[in-house]
C-alpha cells in the first residue's frame, strides 16, 4: 500500500538522498533541537549529537541512496519502508550493499522530533565481515533446521 500523497515523507527521502559529509549543517533545517534518533545500534538525543553521529557515519561513506516504497503520513506522524543502497570502505571492501528497512518519524513545529529506523543489522554489516559473516550464516542455517 503506497500512499502517493506523502509530501513530507517524499521531502524526507530527498533530503537523505542529498545528504553528504559536505552538507550536514542541513540537519538543523529538518530536525528539532530535541530530536530523539534511534536505530538498531544507537539512541541519540539532541541535534548536536545527531550531527556528530552523521559526521562519523558519512566520513568514509562512498555512496548512499534510499528508494522509498510504502509511505504513510497521518497528522504529525509518518512511516516509510525503503531500500538503502550504499557502499562504505570499511564494510564489504566498498562493494554496493542493499538493506531493506523502515523509518518512523514524528514532526513537531514542522521539524522531526522523533526518528526511528528499523533494519536488519546482519544485512547491513555483519554478513559482510569475514568471520562474523560466516558465523551469522551458520547460526541462521542452524536455526532454520
Amino acid at each position: 500500500m503506497t500512499n502517493t500523497d506523502a509530501p513530507r515523507i517524499d521531502a524526507f527521502l530527498q533530503f537523505y538522498n542529498d545528504l553528504s559529509s559536505h552538507n550536514l549543517a542541513a540537519l538543523e533545517r529538518v530536525y528539532h533541537p530535541q530530536v530523539r534518533f534511534i536505530d538498531p545500534v544507537h539512541q541519540i538525543e539532541g541535534i548536536k549529537a545527531l550531527e556528530q553521529y552523521f559526521s562519523h557515519a558519512y566520513e568514509r561513506l562512498l555512496q548512499c541512496e534510499f528508494i522509498g516504497q510504502d509511505k504513510i503520513e497521518q497528522g504529525d506522524k509518518g512511516c516509510v519502508s525503503w531500500t538503502m543502497r550504499f557502499s562504505h570502505d570499511a564494510i564489504g571492501n566498498g562493494k554496493l550493499i542493499e538493506v531493506d528497512g523502515c523509518t518512523v518519524v514524528h514532526w513537531q513545529d514542522g521539524l522531526i522530533i522523533y526518528h526511528r529506523d528499523y533494519y536488519d543489522l546482519d544485512q547491513m554489516v555483519l554478513q559482510h565481515l569475514p568471520v562474523l559473516g560466516w558465523l551469522t550464516a551458520k547460526v541462521k542455517q542452524k536455526m532454520a533446521n
